[in-house]
């Protein structure tokens, strides 16, 4: 069955999270709502919001709860917020959020790393948030840090990809996002993964979360089109990386994956004017100096 002539692609913006959790700049809570709300206008439709993290592991995410509730939420965009256990989850259903993202990890001393536990104990976590997640009738996402590679353990294989995937999905997760945690996957990297997923995994169910630290990010970008992967995650500005993930700063950047998915003759619906708009909110805040 051929595609329509315009496919359309789902970009997820991170930058509210993602981008701005390793900033060592304070952003005022307002200044985030508005970032957030800036990006809506801007027409993306996945805008991941803030996570509640412990915030003293995270700091800059200590006001999770105030920006989730000054949020004017538009119709028919989705906030997802990143949810650790079940202390996180029960701040976030007090805040309001109907969307939540866990966070998995593909080997032992990242999930040691960034979540403080074994990969096991991670996952008893996440089962436990997503048995009150699908009785309250939250959306659930997955993700899998360190899927191509790790900064404690170095290259990760499919195999102990694949069964991590596995355990997410049947925990309800409607959706699995593969990251780059370091930036350094290659095209070849990404091919294997996502092969190795096929047989069992419906591409529909994944997404990809590139870092372009190593300048890879828009070639990774090209192999998952070309194997049916239509949700890709990025930051506004290209902000962020993982605080836990030492050398990977640089999610790709919106904008450029905005151009080069339009470039290739899909469709976003994202306002490159608009979503400019919005990088300048923050990026001068946490990028001094920076075209405003």
């Amino acid at each position: 069955m051929t595609e329509p002539l315009c496919p359309t692609v789902t970009v997820v913006e991170v930058g509210p999270r993602d981008g701005l959790q390793n900033e060592a700049v304070p952003v005022p809570t307002a200044t985030k709502i508005r970032f957030v709300e800036a990006l809506t206008n801007a027409g993306l439709r996945w805008v991941e919001a803030t996570s509640f993290v412990n915030p003293k592991a995270v700091p800059q995410m200590a006001d999770a709860a105030d920006v989730m509730r000054g949020i004017r939420r538009a119709t028919g965009v989705r906030y997802p917020v990143l949810v650790p256990n079940e202390r996180g989850y029960d701040r976030a259903r007090e805040a309001g959020v109907d969307a939540v993202a866990l966070f998995a990890a593909a080997t032992e001393a990242f999930a040691n790393a960034n979540l403080g536990t074994s990969v096991e104990g991670a996952m008893d976590r996440f089962a436990a948030v997503a048995v009150r997640a699908r009785a309250d009738g939250a959306w659930l996402r997955g993700y899998v840090s360190v899927a191509f590679h790790c900064p404690y353990s170095g290259a990760v294989s499919p195999e102990a990809v694949r069964p991590i995937v596995d355990r997410l999905l049947g925990m309800g997760c409607a959706e699995i996002s593969l990251a780059d945690t370091t930036g350094r996957a290659t095209p070849e990297a990404v091919s294997r993964l996502l092969a190795a997923l096929a047989d069992q995994v419906p591409v529909g169910t994944l997404a990809l979360h590139l870092h372009d630290t190593s300048g890879t990010a828009l070639d990774n970008v090209d192999v998952g089109l070309a194997a049916g992967v239509r949700v890709f995650d990025s930051a506004a500005g290209g902000l962020g990386g993982c605080p836990f993930a030492p050398g990977a700063p640089g999610n790709l950047a919106t904008e450029s994956l905005v151009a080069h998915l339009e470039a290739k003759g899909f469709r976003t619906g994202v306002d490159p004017a608009r979503l400019g708009a919005a990088t300048a909110i923050v990026m001068p805040l946490v990028r001094p100096g920076s075209a405003q």
